[in-house]
């Protein structure tokens, strides 16, 4: 399932991060990158023990957790760290899988996200892709746009061709590690709020409440 998270940050907040990244220090992308990765993989990263580069990291991830979809989603356990990337002229990052375990102690990347930084008119080329069973997804968003998508999906950034991407990616390691699960959590939710919206008697919300809760029980890795 990949969900889109509309003004994950404001415009006013994109243009604060884009401000202060453009003061940190730089390195080749492929540093970060798993084995098989690293080959296809051609951008720019900033570098993670600047104090700088991890405070943007608290504001842009309290800012994504304070999105309506995004616990009911992901139904975070743990999130990793962020990667800020830059792409420019030529710069790309080839079909590729996300590894399974990142950092220390592992994370187990259920969920990957793209947080887009950069107005998709201010650049050509960039986009991400997915392979799904549909086919391929092209994906490219507005500034403060993020998308949530399966970790263990093949994907990839097309070519830059002029000017810059910018974006933020992360991954997270859910409490409930089945996406059909997810999604199925994720459906009643849903279905519970346009119900509730509708005047729905509270009885029968309770029991959808009820539903959910022993799910919950039964399927979360807590």
């Amino acid at each position: 399932m990949m969900i889109l998270l509309q003004a994950a940050l404001s415009a006013e907040d994109v243009a604060r991060v884009r401000t202060e990244l453009d003061a940190v220090r730089w390195r080749e992308g492929k540093a970060t990158a798993g084995h098989a990765a690293r080959a296809v993989k051609d951008n720019r990263q900033a570098i993670g023990d600047d104090p700088r580069v991890a405070a943007l990291e608290g504001f842009v991830l309290a800012a994504l957790r304070r999105h309506p979809l995004f616990d009911l989603v992901a139904r975070p356990k743990r999130v990793s760290r962020l990667l800020f990337s830059r792409y420019a002229d030529g710069e790309t990052y080839g079909d590729h899988t996300d590894d399974a375990l990142m950092g220390d102690p592992p994370l187990r990347t259920d969920l990957a996200f793209t947080l887009f930084l950069a107005e998709p008119d201010t650049y050509e080329g960039g986009a991400l892709v997915t392979t799904t069973a549909l086919g391929e997804q092209v994906v490219k968003l507005a500034a403060g746009d993020a998308v949530l998508y399966g970790a263990d999906t093949i994907h990839r950034v097309e070519p830059v061709t002029s000017g810059e991407r910018w974006a933020a990616v992360g991954w997270v390691q859910s409490l409930v590690r089945d996406p059909r699960q997810r999604e199925t959590l994720f459906d009643l939710t849903t279905a519970r709020t346009r119900l509730a919206g509708a005047g729905a008697a509270r009885e029968d919300l309770m029991l959808l409440d009820k539903v959910r809760g022993a799910l919950l029980r039964m399927w979360a890795d807590a």
